[in-house]
């Protein structure tokens, strides 16, 4: 039977999601917890693998069983295995075509940036510290050059193995709530350091370096060293995972 979970997780003592040879992953702690349960070696699959540093609250992962456990059992299992930086958030039994990864028609990610001129000892892990003056309506602006289904290859990370630098942003918007700068985007799917290189270039037109039509420049380019930083990872957040009605049951709520 296939089995899916919603995890939330705290990426900061982690180098990324995946498992790997060197380091420690995410997924190696979510295996190790869900091995104990299942009383066999679990293998998950992730809906978007995240990079060293940036954290979840609606991460999707399924793997394959032959134990029978009920969702409830799953979820406290589970729990009772895992650091208290890594969470089961809900789990569903569901069909053998559910791929976390695959079946996904939309992801959603949340940047976070302190824009004062102290910086936080209490959020230094969950956000970006900028101590320059940024203007959010002006990142807003540039930020709609984004929209839609364009060749992303100018904010794609160099060692990225998409097959295709193409994706479809449905959604960006960036607000000021006080010394907080928030950025949301949706997309059909993202290329490797996307959200942190868009963030690092529109915090250039924030600080008045650069015009609200340069980021169309940059994006038409299709030259990762024409456009600005890449953002910190730590102010990243995998925030949901969109699938067709149905394909996960009854409705999940994951919190954007």
């Amino acid at each position: 039977m296939r089995i899916a979970l919603g995890i939330e997780y705290d990426g900061t003592a982690y180098n990324g999601w995946q498992r790997q040879k060197t380091g420690l992953g995410v997924q190696q702690r979510l295996e190790e917890a869900l091995n104990r349960v299942a009383d066999h070696t679990v293998e998950v699959t992730c809906a978007g693998r995240t990079d060293t540093g940036v954290h979840a609250t609606g991460q999707v992962v399924h793997f394959d069983t032959s134990s029978s456990r009920d969702d409830r059992g799953w979820l406290l299992g589970a729990n009772s295995n895992l650091p208290d930086d890594i969470s089961v958030m809900w789990s569903r039994h569901v069909g053998d075509d559910f791929h976390a990864r695959f079946s996904a028609s939309g992801r959603h990610y949340r940047y976070r940036i302190l824009n004062r001129l102290e910086r936080s000892a209490l959020h230094r892990h969950r956000a970006w510290w900028v101590y320059k003056p940024l203007d959010a309506a002006r990142m807003h602006e540039a930020a709609q050059h984004l929209l839609g289904e364009h060749d992303f290859s100018a904010f794609r990370a160099a060692g990225c193995r998409a097959n295709t630098p193409h994706r479809n942003i449905t959604d960006i918007s960036i607000q000021r709530a006080g010394d907080w700068i928030t950025l949301q985007v949706s997309a059909n799917a993202f290329l490797q350091h996307m959200v942190r290189n868009i963030t690092g270039t529109l915090a250039s037109v924030g600080e008045g370096e650069r015009s609200t039509e340069w980021i169309a420049e940059v994006l038409d380019s299709r030259d990762r060293k024409q456009g600005g930083i890449a953002a910190p990872p730590h102010g990243l957040t995998l925030t949901s995972v969109d699938y067709p009605a149905g394909c996960l049951g009854p409705a999940v709520t994951t919190p954007h």
